[in-house]
């Protein structure tokens, strides 16, 4: 997955990114205040395909369900170089891709163009050339992916009903990057 970065720092919480009086809003509304009090008009400027790139301990905090609106959005992709874990495996339920990727805010500036295999951990910033490598995605969270979050993989394996299959799938990462379904 390629696309243009945009750097935050550490400890960002899911309040900065859900702000409490957007929760009240519809999802596409919602959207529209991520990094709001941080970032004032970084959604204004966020393009489809773009991935957010942060720091240490991103998306601490309360478990609100900011990956549904980072997919609003059209955010590709989290890379960060430490995950709270509830966060994580929210952004993953969601189908929304989130690698670790420790030491990575050194190897970026805002608008960099850069790459990320999740199947294999490597990547890349194009604009520069620096690339290095991670630890890669385990084989079940890259199923989960492909089929476009947790909801859309049980719905494929017969556990939801097949006729929800396309409410449930979001932006889903190509089944051809390494993960088998």
């Amino acid at each position: 997955m390629s696309g243009r970065v945009w750097v935050f720092g550490d400890s960002l919480d899911t309040d900065a990114m859900y702000p409490a009086f957007a929760m009240k809003l519809d999802i596409p509304e919602a959207a529209k205040h991520v990094f709001h009090q941080i970032r004032p008009g970084w959604t204004d400027l966020v393009a489809p395909g773009d991935i957010v790139l942060a720091g240490k301990n991103f998306g601490v905090g309360s478990s609100r369900p900011v990956a549904a609106l980072f997919r609003s959005l059209g955010v590709a992709a989290l890379i960060a170089e430490e995950f709270n874990s509830l966060f994580f495996r929210n952004a993953i339920n969601a189908g929304l891709p989130a690698l670790t990727v420790p030491g990575v805010t050194a190897m970026f500036s805002d608008g960099d163009r850069g790459s990320f295999d999740f199947a294999t951990g490597a990547f890349g910033n194009d604009t520069t050339g620096a690339s290095g490598q991670a630890p890669a995605l385990p084989p079940l969270i890259l199923e989960i992916l492909a089929s476009g979050g947790v909801l859309a993989r049980l719905a494929e394996q017969g556990f939801l009903p097949i006729e929800l299959l396309d409410v449930f799938r979001s932006g889903a990462i190509p089944v051809d990057s390494g993960a088998s379904a």
